[in-house]
């Protein structure tokens, strides 16, 4: 008689298969975990960049109202956001308009600085203040 031979197929994986989808994933996830890393850095930059915009359109129509209401006194020139914001602060500089030699007018530049991560980044906010007219004449802003 002839004999039959019985070929049970199991289910499963070998050892080396095993060891392959390891090694792979051992690859894959250290560099997932950097791109969401870039990404909250990312995110997070972009919040805190948004929020120190603002910061600096409200200090520079603050000192704009200040300079126009008391012309003879000097604002300050730095300063931080309290407890409601920290970790940012603010410089503010004037100088005289080069391209403007007849009105004599001023360019009142507000730079509010924060950090993310360790390193300090900075937003700058300037505008024209004509003191003759006790007013702004124009605005511009620079995300650096």
């Amino acid at each position: 008689m002839m004999q039959q031979r019985h070929h049970f197929s199991r289910g499963g994986f070998t050892f080396v298969e095993v060891l392959a989808a390891l090694f792979f994933l051992a690859l894959v996830v250290p560099a997932m975990l950097g791109g969401l890393t870039i990404a909250n850095r990312a995110a997070s930059m972009s919040e805190r960049r948004a929020a120190a915009g603002e910061l600096a359109e409200n200090k520079l129509n603050e000192l704009l109202l200040e300079t126009a209401d008391n012309a003879s006194s000097a604002a300050a020139t730095r300063g931080d956001f309290g407890a409601d914001r920290p970790g940012y602060r603010w410089e503010m500089s004037s100088a005289s308009w080069d391209a403007d030699a007849t009105n004599k007018m001023t360019v009142l530049t507000v730079e509010v600085f924060f950090k993310v991560q360790g390193r300090e980044y900075s937003v700058q906010l300037s505008s024209l203040l004509n003191p003759a007219s006790g007013g702004t004449q124009s605005g511009s802003g620079t995300l650096p």
